[in-house]
C-alpha cells in the first residue's frame, strides 16, 4: 500500500436519503425521512443527495421530495450542499420550485436502461438536457451517467459509448459528471479501462463516481479510480439503495465502510465514522435494510464505538 500514491482527501457525496430510502417499499414518514437526513448531515458530509423530483406513480417512497427539501433548507442551507435528481424537464420544474443547490440529471449510456429507466432514447435523454440546462438559472448541475460500465440487459458497456456520451454533456455547460456502475456488477480493469480514457480526456476535471456493491467490488473499484486521481463517490450509510429498473442490482457502498476504507489507508473524508455507524444501527431498528459491513457486525457493534477519526 506504501507504494500506491492516493489522493490525501475524498468527497463523500452522501446518498442515502434518495437513492436508499426509494428501494423501501414501506412508505417512510416524512417526519422520519427528516430524522435521519438531520442527523446524516450532522456527520460532516459537506454533500447530500437529499431526493428526487419523478413522478409519485414511478417511485411513491419520493412523493414527498418538496417538504423534505423544505425541511432541509431550513436547516443545512449554507452548511451541506443539496442535490435533487431529476430525470426529465418536469422533475427538473418541480425542484427548481424547492431550491436545491444542485440538479442532478439522470439517463443512462446504454439505450436499453436507459428506455426502461426513463422511456427515453439516450438521445432523446440528451435533449431533454439541453431544456434542462436553459431553465436552471444560477443552480449548479450534475449530469448522471448511469449504466458507465455494464448495462443489466445491453452487458459491458464500452468506454467509447461513454466517451461519446460525455462529449455530448459537456457541449450543454454541465457544472459536474457522475459516472455510475449502476448495478454493481463491474470490476477494477473495466473501470480502469473506462476511467483511463476519460482521464486522458478530460484530465484533472473532477468526476463523481457512484459505485454499487452487488459483488462486493465497490471497495477495490474506488481503489482502482484512486489510483488515476479521481477522488469524489457517492455512498449511502447502511448501505442502502439499487435501482428499481436494474434487476439483480444490490445496495451501494455502504458510506461508513467507505470512511473506514479511505480514513485506512490514509485519505481523509471529514466524516465521523462512529455517528454514521451509530445511524446505520437506528435505520436498522426502524426496520431498513443494511448492507453494510460495520453495522451489521460485531465491529461496527462494539470497537467502533471506541475508535476516533484520525
Amino acid at each position: 500500500m506504501k507504494d500506491i500514491k492516493f489522493p490525501e482527501t475524498a468527497v463523500i457525496r452522501e446518498v442515502c436519503p434518495r437513492d436508499g430510502f426509494q428501494n423501501v417499499k414501506k412508505f417512510i414518514p416524512t417526519e422520519d425521512k427528516v430524522k435521519f437526513i438531520d442527523e446524516l448531515a450532522s456527520t460532516g458530509v459537506s454533500i447530500m443527495e437529499v431526493t428526487s423530483f419523478v413522478s409519485p406513480k414511478a417511485i411513491p417512497q419520493l412523493a414527498d421530495a418538496a417538504e423534505v427539501m423544505a425541511e432541509f433548507n431550513k436547516k443545512w442551507n449554507g452548511k451541506v450542499e443539496s442535490v435533487a435528481l431529476v430525470p426529465n424537464l418536469r422533475g427538473a420544474e418541480n425542484a427548481l420550485k424547492a431550491e436545491p443547490d444542485w440538479l442532478n440529471f439522470v439517463f443512462s449510456a446504454s439505450e436499453a436502461h436507459n428506455m426502461a429507466n426513463t422511456r427515453r432514447t439516450v438521445e432523446q435523454s440528451l435533449e431533454e438536457l439541453k431544456k434542462v440546462e436553459e431553465i436552471r438559472g444560477n443552480t449548479k448541475l450534475c449530469v448522471s451517467i448511469a449504466t458507465a460500465f455494464e448495462c443489466p440487459f445491453d452487458g459491458a458497456v464500452e468506454p467509447e459509448k461513454v466517451l461519446k456520451v460525455l462529449e455530448a454533456v459537456f457541449e450543454t455547460g454541465a457544472d459536474g459528471v457522475t459516472l455510475a456502475d449502476t448495478i454493481g456488477t463491474a470490476d477494477p480493469s473495466e473501470v480502469d479501462r473506462t476511467l483511463s480514457k476519460v482521464r486522458d480526456i478530460y484530465s484533472d476535471y473532477p468526476f463523481f463516481l457512484h459505485l454499487h456493491d452487488t459483488h462486493g467490488m465497490a471497495l477495490v473499484n474506488m481503489m482502482a479510480a484512486m489510483r488515476l486521481g479521481f477522488n469524489s463517490f457517492d455512498s449511502a450509510t447502511g448501505g442502502l439503495g439499487g435501482c428499481p429498473f436494474a434487476p439483480g442490482a444490490a445496495g451501494n457502498a455502504a458510506t461508513e465502510d467507505v470512511v473506514n476504507f479511505l480514513e485506512r489507508i490514509g485519505v481523509k473524508t471529514g466524516i465521523d465514522l462512529l455517528k454514521t455507524v451509530k445511524i446505520a444501527r437506528e435505520m436498522e431498528t426502524y426496520g431498513l435494510k443494511i448492507m453494510s459491513h460495520l453495522a451489521s457486525s460485531s465491529i461496527g457493534r462494539e470497537e467502533k464505538e471506541t475508535c476516533s477519526q484520525g
